[in-house]
């Protein structure tokens, strides 16, 4: 794709039935993505066959999946409004109606990326067991997985927003922030003397860092293996070499 054409982008049914989903039924998200696809990801001009309300939310997740596209493909600090309207296919007016400017669009994509982002890790942990480490590997099989099938969406939240604006940055620290809380609680739960709650935060940036690493090089098709090293990584910071050791160990045995 060249910045002079580039694609426009497309919503999938399950990424806007996540976003507007419970607020109309399926024959009208249905009925809104025919419309879509069938005018190259762009509504035709006065359509009037489904709800105000709708068009709008539809085209304010059109204009955060351009956003995501947008900041990949150039970089925040190099992308202008007109690079998100032309991959959205949305005017410039319907544009400001939904967001200031494009520091707000970006906050915006980057707040439900990074909820998206979220909700897999803690759907990870739901289906772990019991044990800090079991939780603690099954949220990591779920931001791994998040980040492998969501690569441009992981790569503005890990990525873009450390470069993008005071804002930006503040929203990521606050998300890795949020991510060693919940490690520091999680090890509380079962732990007699855990270490200090930095201890977690060491853990969450060298996480970080290396996710940092491959989204940056885009090498993002076997991030599976990953999981071992950072779960030995993670269990040294709490029950020593020994420990971590195990993970490696039934990794290799698996």
């Amino acid at each position: 794709m060249t910045e002079n054409s580039p694609e426009r982008v497309m919503l999938s049914r399950e990424k806007l039935a996540d976003a507007v989903g419970d607020r109309w039924s399926d024959a009208e998200l249905g009925e809104a993505l025919a419309l879509l696809t069938r005018a190259d990801g762009r509504f035709p001009a006065g359509v009037r066959t489904l709800p105000a309300d709708l068009v709008k939310a539809v085209q304010r997740e059109r204009l955060l999946a351009a956003m995501i596209d947008a900041s990949v493909d150039i970089g925040y600090n190099t992308l202008t409004v007109q690079n998100v309207l032309t991959r959205a296919g949305i005017s410039r007016p319907t544009f400001y109606e939904q967001f200031e400017d494009k520091e707000d669009c970006f906050l915006a994509a980057f707040d439900a990326a990074a909820g998206r982002m979220r909700g897999r890790v803690d759907a990870g942990m739901a289906e772990a067991g019991p044990s800090w480490r079991d939780q603690l590997r099954g949220g990591l099989v779920g931001l791994l997985g998040f980040v492998a099938d969501e690569p441009k969406e992981a790569r503005a939240v890990i990525v873009e927003a450390r470069a993008s604006t005071p804002a930006g940055l503040r929203r990521r620290d606050e998300m890795l922030d949020r991510y060693a809380a919940c490690i520091d609680a999680l090890v509380r739960e079962d732990l007699e003397e855990p270490p200090s709650a930095i201890a977690a935060a060491g853990v969450v940036g060298g996480i970080e860092s290396v996710l940092y690493t491959r989204l940056q090089r885009r090498e993002t098709a076997e991030l599976g293996e990953l999981l071992p090293s950072l779960m030995y990584f993670a269990v040294l910071a709490y029950a020593g070499r020994e420990a971590a050791g195990d993970e490696l160990d039934d990794a290799a045995l698996a």
